[in-house]
């Protein structure tokens, strides 16, 4: 049901670039026409990325005298100090920039956004974590489709400065990718409910406000608050062709915090949404399927750990009971999906690299790579969705920030990253041999020299548990 999914937004997505859409804008030529707009900026322990932060939002292009910029600092550590002295000299220049503490992170980086929209002067509402690096004519390109009073929100594609810095790196922006291709466009051009990446986009604050505003009972704050807009009848704006750079987690620990919050909220949400979206009498029944599926993305690393799991009895299974045979031989039609996913993440690889034979090729193997860590990366998220699902609380915990965007940059002596090894990663070593061992029964099975079948799937289970469980290691040495 996902893949078909997958396959639908890959026609509209299609479909979307053979049309081109008219929009009413705001005209920037007419200063009565620009309105005010507040940058919030959500900021904890950033000590690598902060200074560079707050030297790019004050290139940004706009009025002034229309502008705002408000840096919600929740942080513990000795940044604090650092970056008021560098607000203040920001200040000195004419920017209306304030620095805004609070005494305590209640509600994390949901309360710090609703504490400071109290006090926010502006009309529309634009965030960027510590890492995005807006381009000057960014508000430009944003804030004029605003003029349309349904829109509650523009996102724009996220970007990758360090996309070539390792393997983890460019496994991760080739997800990314695929999210901000196939899936914003294949939703978002057919009224589809989509969602704010919890950065790089604009908010209405009204449409905040009619929603219930912030809250922070979920990991993903972002996605929440973006539903309740949309059963609210808000539009959502995203703009592909708008790009804002960012920077991605460069040690696996850092990525593995940034995929449990992310895979545990979207179960937190599906557990919150579920009704609200299926009861709503606003919405077609296939925006309602397509709402559920996304928020039931993340699920899908259970899924497919349980299959995984269940993958080597059933090998044995299938070759000691012969009558049973030609059920395995029809389950075996459910391939297709994988195929769907091929098909469908090609597209957006062709986008961003070109196409051609050479081009595919590196395709294929980008393809096998990211199916193979993301497998083995499953049981960590497969625990971050139940506990989602159960509705077991946890602290929000930020992705620490590095500052590094070439393969000379290093990571070492990061001071905010954890020093402790996940219990996880012993399991996840036990399953690299356990995948292993069912490398080694396809030799073995059956009475015709062994069952090759699953092969190919078990090496990709060995490879990815293998690289999550050794890169865990190294880590922390």
């Amino acid at each position: 049901m996902y893949a078909l999914a997958q396959l639908n937004l890959l026609y509209n997505y299609l479909s979307s670039k053979k049309k081109r859409e008219k929009c009413v804008k705001f005209d920037f030529s007419n200063p009565d026409e620009i309105p005010y707009v507040t940058i919030q900026l959500p900021v904890y322990n950033e000590m690598y990325v902060m200074e560079r932060l707050l030297e790019n939002i004050a290139l940004l292009e706009y009025p002034k005298d229309k502008l705002e910029i408000q840096v919600l600092d929740d942080s513990t550590d000795e940044t604090v100090d650092t970056t008021k002295a560098q607000i203040e000299k920001l200040a000195a220049t004419g920017l209306d920039i304030s620095h805004i503490t609070r005494t305590d992170r209640s509600g994390f980086k949901a309360g710090a956004l609703k504490e400071g929209l109290k006090i926010a002067k502006g009309e529309f509402i634009a965030i960027f974590d510590a890492d995005f690096l807006p381009k000057p004519n960014w508000l430009k390109r944003t804030i004029p489709y605003f003029k349309n009073e349904k829109i509650g929100v523009v996102q724009t594609r996220w970007g990758h400065i360090n996309r070539n810095y390792s393997l983890l790196t460019k496994i991760q922006a080739f997800a990314l990718d695929a999210h901000f291709t196939l899936e914003q466009v294949g939703r978002n051009s057919k009224g589809h409910f989509i969602n704010f990446n919890g950065t790089a986009g604009v908010w209405r604050k009204k449409c905040i406000i009619d929603a219930g505003n912030w809250e922070g009972d979920t990991l993903t704050e972002d996605l929440d608050l973006s539903y309740r807009a949309q059963l609210k009848n808000w539009e959502f704006k995203y703009l592909e062709d708008v790009e804002t750079p960012a920077e991605l987690p460069v040690v696996i620990s850092a990525a593995r915090s940034q995929q449990f919050r992310w895979n545990k909220g979207g179960a937190e949400n599906f557990r919150k949404m579920l009704w609200r979206v299926v009861k709503s009498d606003n919405i077609s029944t296939k925006t309602k399927v397509h709402g559920l599926l996304h928020l039931l993305n993340s699920t899908m690393f259970l899924n497919i750990f349980i299959v995984a799991v269940l993958s080597i009895p059933m090998l044995y299974i299938k070759n000691e009971y012969a009558h049973l045979r030609n059920y395995f031989y029809v389950m075996s039609f459910f391939v297709m999906s994988t195929i769907i996913f091929f098909v469908c993440y090609w597209f957006m690889y062709r986008n961003i690299y070109g196409s051609g034979f050479k081009k595919f090729f590196g395709y294929i193997g980008m393809f096998v790579t990211f199916f193979s860590i993301a497998m083995g990366f499953s049981l960590h998220n497969s625990i971050a969705v139940i506990e989602g699902h159960i509705g077991k609380r946890s602290e929000f915990v930020r992705t620490p920030k590095f500052n590094i965007s070439t393969i000379r940059d290093s990571w070492k002596g990061n001071k905010y990253l954890r020093k402790k090894l996940s219990t996880n990663v012993i399991f996840e070593g036990i399953l690299m041999l356990y995948f292993g061992f069912g490398l080694y029964s396809a030799f073995i099975v059956g009475d015709q020299g062994g069952d090759f079948g699953l092969f190919p799937f078990h090496l990709m289970l060995f490879i990815g548990f293998g690289y999550v469980f050794f890169k865990s290691l190294s880590s922390k040495v």
